[in-house]
């Protein structure tokens, strides 16, 4: 395999788990937590605007986590999602340490730093983003 198969295979590859974990995160806020939960727990947690911020959070998080794995506005959906990790990191989880068996903030540092490789590269060759937006000539050819 050359280097620019391998690149596109890893990108690929961040793209589509980091995309899965952000939906699942998102479905959960939804789903298991609901708006009205989630709004509770972030206003315990200090979080600010809990009523505005959890349906937004939870909405970000399954839309741009659904548009992640589909390779669809990358570059703008990831920089929104390391910004939320790095609420959270801020807001609830840097004062109980590094480790996420403490509430620590390991978990969201990485989903921030993964979100973030993915802002700066893009979708990679195997995305909507490409195939939409990858012309020489288009000038929305840096969000492919």
């Amino acid at each position: 395999m050359n280097q620019s198969s391998l690149t596109t295979s890893a990108i690929t590859l961040l793209r589509v788990i980091l995309g899965f974990l952000f939906a699942a995160h998102g479905w959960q806020k939804f789903n298991e937590f609901t708006i009205a939960g989630t709004q509770a727990a972030f206003a315990k947690m200090g979080v600010p605007a809990a009523e505005v911020t959890a349906p937004a959070v939870a909405g970000l998080e399954l839309a741009g986590g659904i548009a992640l794995i589909l390779g669809i506005l990358t570059r703008v959906v990831a920089a929104l999602l390391a910004l939320d990790m790095l609420g959270a990191l801020f807001l609830v989880h840097a004062q109980a340490g590094v480790f996420a068996e403490a509430g620590g903030y390991e978990l969201v540092l990485l989903l921030a730093a993964a979100a973030l490789a993915l802002a700066l590269t893009g979708a990679g060759r195997i995305s909507v983003d490409r195939a939409v937006f990858g012309r020489k000539n288009s000038r929305l050819a840096v969000l492919a």
